[in-house]
């Protein structure tokens, strides 16, 4: 059903959300460094997942949780790195951009999901059981849920209402941003974070403190990653249906419809 309200609107509905493809943020050229970088922290989250699962945790089926996501997350390298060919990406960049969905997701969002459970399993700092943990999941995820399907259709509607049009007070402010962002930005917040988790990890049997702020931050991540995942989603939309969301094989953005139109009336 909120498919059949995007296929409704026009390439115009979507202009603003070409603010990162513009800026050059998120060309392929720079989603490939990202994916690069991302494979680093991808290694790295594996081992700390090592760790939580085997310290005495309560959280059930912890090896059997651990076994697969370090099976994603191999999968999710090798696609990460795949991806990162210059040849590839060329001729894959709605793939590309999915890849790159898909591992901001799985760190930024899984990890820290993952993360909430398993220290909340840890006798050492807490009294949750089993049956407990299962429904702090639920709750998690129920939450969670609801947020993504708010975000949704608020989306849904600012889009009908022409908020990500060109000109719009919200394209306006967007690019104000976009003009100041500079490319390796999520590269730098990704690696900073891994190194400040490693930090708390191999302190957090010195400092307790550092659990519960992971304990209180890693929800807080997940929740946001929803937030941001029907725009992710609405961009990739865009790329396998406007030509506009794509680059050229000269890495240029290829320019919307009513772009041509003017230059061809001039």
């Amino acid at each position: 059903m909120l498919l059949k309200q995007l296929n409704k609107l026009d390439e115009r509905d979507f202009a603003v959300l070409r603010g990162p493809l513009e800026s050059g943020r998120q060309s392929p050229k720079s989603i490939a460094g990202t994916l690069v970088m991302s494979t680093f922290s991808l290694a790295l989250f594996v081992y700390l997942m090592y760790l939580m699962t085997t310290s005495n945790t309560n959280f059930p089926y912890k090896d059997l949780v651990f076994y697969i996501y370090s099976v994603v997350t191999i999968l999710l390298i090798i696609g990460a790195l795949f991806y990162s060919i210059p040849a590839i990406y060329k001729r894959g960049q709605k793939m590309q951009y999915f890849m790159m969905v898909l591992v901001s997701q799985f760190i930024f969002g899984l990890f820290f999901f993952l993360t909430t459970l398993l220290l909340l399993g840890m006798n050492r700092y807490f009294l949750f059981d089993e049956s407990s943990l299962i429904m702090i999941a639920i709750m998690l995820l129920a939450g969670g849920f609801i947020l993504f399907v708010f975000t949704w259709i608020r989306f849904i509607i600012l889009l009908r209402r022409g908020e990500y049009r060109t000109g719009s007070k919200k394209g306006r402010l967007r690019n104000k941003f976009e003009g100041k962002t500079i490319v390796p930005t999520a590269i730098i917040v990704g690696t900073s974070l891994s190194l400040l988790v490693q930090s708390v990890f191999n302190n957090m049997f010195i400092f307790e403190g550092n659990v519960i702020m992971l304990v209180i931050g890693s929800p807080l991540l997940f929740f946001t990653m929803l937030f941001i995942l029907p725009e992710q989603l609405v961009i990739l939309y865009c790329k396998y249906r406007f030509e506009s969301f794509n680059f050229d094989k000269d890495g240029q953005l290829i320019p919307m419809i009513n772009e041509v139109d003017e230059v061809n009336e001039i």
